[in-house]
């Protein structure tokens, strides 16, 4: 089958601020909202969607102008959420978040599905995190002279991640 031809006025690129992040397999925040509710959606930067293959060197014997690099293991970055601060009784994320960092009761999530959107709110692409833990979660600073919404940063790891068109 012959391949499109793609010519200026048909292509485009897509636009990296309209997206969605979902969390399957959140328990219920200690004030009994439903896990995964409209409010842990919502957030104002995604970062950390990357993976890299390490390398380990070969030395081949007889031959001294390179050595071989092989693939080895993936490694994935931390996945980085920003939002403005929600309250852990109004949040399952949070509430998950903080019985992790605080209590130690680290409960990995199987899948964290982070979507790209069209203009219609269709998903064009997605990437599915496995095996998502609390890393780590940070807050902005608190300023006395500043009217700006306090941000919170969640630090996620995940074993793999895998890349899929809608």
């Amino acid at each position: 089958m012959a391949q499109p031809v793609i010519k200026p006025d048909n292509f485009w690129q897509a636009v990296g601020f309209h997206f969605s992040v979902t969390f399957f397999g959140l328990p219920k925040s200690s004030g009994g909202k439903d896990a995964g509710s409209d409010l842990d959606i919502r957030f104002q930067s995604v970062t950390g969607l990357e993976a890299t293959i390490g390398t380990e060197p070969l030395k081949e014997g007889g031959e001294n102008r390179f050595e071989h690099n092989l693939p080895v293991r993936r490694t994935y970055s931390p996945l980085i959420l920003k939002r403005g601060l929600l309250r852990p009784d109004d949040s399952s994320l949070s509430a998950w978040c903080r019985r992790a960092l605080e209590d130690q009761q680290i409960v990995p999530l199987k899948l964290v599905k982070v979507a790209l959107l069209d203009e219609d709110h269709n998903i064009l692409m997605y990437w599915n995190l496995a095996w998502v833990w609390p890393r780590s979660w940070k807050l902005a600073e608190l300023h006395a002279e500043r009217s700006e919404v306090l941000i919170e940063t969640l630090e996620l790891n995940y074993n793999r991640f895998e890349f899929k068109n809608s």
